[in-house]
């Protein structure tokens, strides 16, 4: 008996090491990136994911707008990508080095103008407007737009998942950030210490909400990321939490 269980422990973690790889090593594809002009390095900091200032929560000048191929209607906010800039022998740097960006903003079609003279976000590129900062780790500043192989990888983050409370009596809202693994989630329940599993629909990017009134009660916080993995933080909130408090729980 011992050894079956010895048997059963092994394969399950031979699976999810699988797992682990599988997400990682995401085959390269291809698309475009360009740069947006900030003072300090960065992209704006108000973004369609409504992560508000990207430096605040770690993310800073390694963040990117993606396409409308790429947002998929804010479902993506919060996934990594490495980014290589390739076949341009004039403005890729030498040896094609790579930088790891995480999706926070949504970068707009501009259908007056043609997908390789301005349109560059227009359906169906799939293109990445970056900072900077990060678009000079991969090519020359000089270039208006390159041409890129990216991949989905696993985020790495430092610190548990961040959930952000705010809204009324009537209206209960949290952002959730520093999401690692997968980076996005597509589902969220919250429980106080008088409810049981309240799942949470998205409003936008990672901003989830319900119209119940959770206020004087501890919060624990059940997230699911897009590969299906769950992750329970209890009593992530004291009883006497705030609204635009910030509180840490645990991480994939």
């Amino acid at each position: 008996m011992a050894g079956f269980v010895a048997m059963i422990v092994y394969y399950l973690v031979l699976l999810q090491t699988f797992d682990i790889f599988a997400a990682k090593d995401e085959e390269w594809k291809s698309g475009t990136a360009t740069y947006s002009k900030e003072t300090d390095g960065s992209i704006v900091t108000e973004g369609a994911c409504g992560y508000g200032d990207l430096h605040k929560i770690n993310y800073g000048k390694y963040s990117a707008g993606l396409s409308s191929m790429l947002f998929n209607r804010g479902s993506t906010c919060g996934a990594c990508y490495e980014l290589r800039c390739v076949d341009h022998i004039l403005w890729c740097l030498q040896g094609s080095p790579t930088v790891i960006l995480t999706a926070t903003d949504f970068c707009p079609p501009n259908y007056g103008l043609s997908s390789d003279y301005g349109g560059w976000c227009n359906f169906p590129k799939e293109h990445f407007e970056m900072s900077e900062a990060a678009f000079a780790e991969i090519a020359e500043k000089k270039a208006d737009i390159v041409p890129v192989q990216y991949r989905r990888v696993r985020c790495d983050r430092s610190g548990g998942m961040r959930f952000t409370v705010s809204g009324n009596s009537r209206f209960f809202q949290v952002l959730i950030t520093n999401v690692g693994m997968d980076g996005e989630l597509v589902a969220v329940k919250v429980k106080g210490s008088r409810t049981g599993w309240i799942p949470l629909a998205r409003n936008w990017g990672q901003n989830w909400q319900s119209n119940v009134n959770l206020h004087g009660q501890p919060l624990s916080f059940e997230v699911t990321s897009s590969s299906g993995r769950a992750l329970t933080s209890y009593s992530v909130a004291p009883v006497n939490w705030q609204y635009g408090q910030t509180f840490e729980g645990k991480q994939f």
